[in-house]
């Protein structure tokens, strides 16, 4: 497949000085902007260093704040404010997505307008607050209001870090940048539950259980990171807001540049709210909301469940359960960048999901069936390695093929609000009835594994197609009214 590349006329391009013309953004500022080779790389990690780790950061409290449920549940939550598995935890856990899911498609739009700093952070600083709250709930009723509201405030964080990331890096970029983003969520999960184990030996001080002190000082360590992150993240790279000592007018000229080389998009149009709407007509941003519900179902079911399967299908005590969370967490980081880079080094993406689907299809079966205890742990590693590899690689596989910023905008959102979907679904996998060996959540899982990989051979079949077409000189209109960019090719 011919695919762009770095100089024009390896891209497929008829007319090289055309292309590096109109690769120019508006000051009318050469793609290479004068900046040798060694200053470029040196821009990109400035950006790398700024963006990618303080989003990244952001999101590990974000993920951390929203899966420790089960940590407070084996910490004394279930017996102190009455609930109990088969019903009331189930229904704390699946309230957050309600309006995690409703008010996400807007997110995009609003991060536009007031600018990430103000967005990101300040949600970042309020659900803190809201995680300060449930520390002290008297009654399970207290904890669902909680948790409806922490849905509301994180609704708009994860897809307005997923838009803003692909708005600053070229299509084989964006695979490592989005694995270190989420692979710092991974860091959260890893040592969540050592940190709960650390927080709930707080038992009594204060007159507050154990459990308390882990939302509690969560929370606390959320509302720092929110106030940091207002002055440390940075904004568009075509916005006229200013970062304070960050990248100047000509080092952002030339970002924009770049990114309008590769995919033709990096120019913001006025938002027309029948364009925006109008992306939903394209099949393709269904099936890939549609592989991010299969992923987030598992992940999810994983990062609710997974201290009480250790705990009760394996056999192993509470610190024990606590603590063995983070091996898994740590070897799912190390195979989800090593996939990323795979993806950015070969330039492609599907064969990334599929690999990662595979973990996911040996590893499940051994950790439900299994008879040994120690296998199934295994088995545990394999899934959990599969499942989360998974959540960076849709992105990059959708950031590669969506062309248009609107049409990227509601991409992102739908992707995440999905992503919500399977939270829901992930909460409701693993019931108390079902123990001790929770096989039908260990087939539902299966299930959801297999339609990826039917999705992602769908989608090969539709890029196939379509990158003949565009090789025969028969290129169509993007469906955001954008117009067709020479030289584009969907990425398998």
């Amino acid at each position: 497949m011919d695919r762009p590349a770095q100089d024009p006329e390896k891209a497929g391009f008829d007319n090289a000085d055309e292309i590096r013309s109109s690769s120019n953004d508006s000051q009318g500022i050469d793609v290479d902007a004068g900046f040798t080779p060694e200053e470029q790389r040196r821009i990109i990690r400035r950006i790398d260093r700024r963006l990618v780790v303080t989003v990244g950061a952001m999101y590990c409290v974000s993920l951390m704040d929203r899966t420790n449920l089960s940590a407070a549940a084996i910490a004394g939550m279930t017996k102190e404010l009455s609930l109990y598995l088969s019903f009331e935890q189930s229904i704390a856990s699946l309230l957050f997505f309600v309006p995690y899911i409703i008010f996400q498609p807007p997110s995009t739009i609003i991060v536009r307008k007031v600018g990430p700093r103000l967005h990101l952070g300040g949600l970042t600083l309020l659900w803190g607050g809201v995680m300060i709250g449930m520390g002290f709930s008297r009654r399970y009723t207290h904890l669902y209001a909680c948790r409806i509201l922490l849905g509301v405030l994180e609704a708009g964080f994860f897809p307005s870090c997923v838009y803003l990331l692909s708005t600053w890096y070229t299509r084989y970029e964006v695979g490592k940048r989005y694995s270190v983003f989420y692979l710092l969520g991974c860091v959260a999960s890893a040592f969540a539950g050592i940190l709960a184990y650390g927080l709930m030996q707080m038992n009594g001080q204060q007159g507050l259980t154990g459990w308390r002190w882990i939302f509690i000082i969560e929370g606390a360590l959320t509302c720092v990171l929110g106030i940091v992150g207002y002055w440390l993240l940075v904004d568009f790279p075509d916005s006229k807001r200013k970062d304070w000592n960050f990248l100047g007018d000509r080092e952002r000229a030339w970002i924009v540049a770049r990114v309008n080389r590769d995919r033709g998009d990096a120019h913001m149009p006025a938002f027309n709210l029948g364009r925006f709407l109008r992306a939903g007509a394209d099949w393709r941003i269904w099936a890939y909301a549609m592989i991010f519900f299969n992923t987030t179902t598992v992940t999810y079911a994983l990062a609710y469940f997974l201290p009480i399967i250790l705990q009760v299908n394996m056999g192993f005590d509470v610190g024990a359960a606590q603590c063995l969370v983070a091996p898994a967490y740590a070897f799912a980081g190390i195979i989800m960048f090593g996939t990323a880079w795979l993806g950015d080094k070969m330039k492609f993406r599907g064969p990334v999901v599929l690999i990662n689907m595979l973990f996911c299809i040996v590893g499940l079966p051994i950790m439900g069936f299994h008879s040994s205890a120690a296998v199934r742990y295994f088995g545990v590693f394999l899934t959990t390695a599969g499942a989360n590899s998974q959540i960076p690689a849709v992105m990059a596989y959708q950031a590669n093929n969506i062309r248009g910023q609107w049409k990227r905008a509601f991409c992102s959102a739908t992707l995440v609000s999905f992503g919500g979907i399977g939270g829901i679904a992930g909460s409701l996998l693993f019931r108390e009835q079902d123990k001790p060996h929770y096989r039908p959540g260990i087939y539902g899982c299966i299930a959801c594994t297999l339609l990826t990989m039917v999705l992602v051979g769908l989608l090969t079949l539709d890029a196939y197609f379509k990158n003949k077409k565009a090789d025969r000189g028969e290129i169509e209109l993007e469906a955001d009214d954008e117009g067709a960019q020479q030289g584009f090719r969907y990425t398998y």
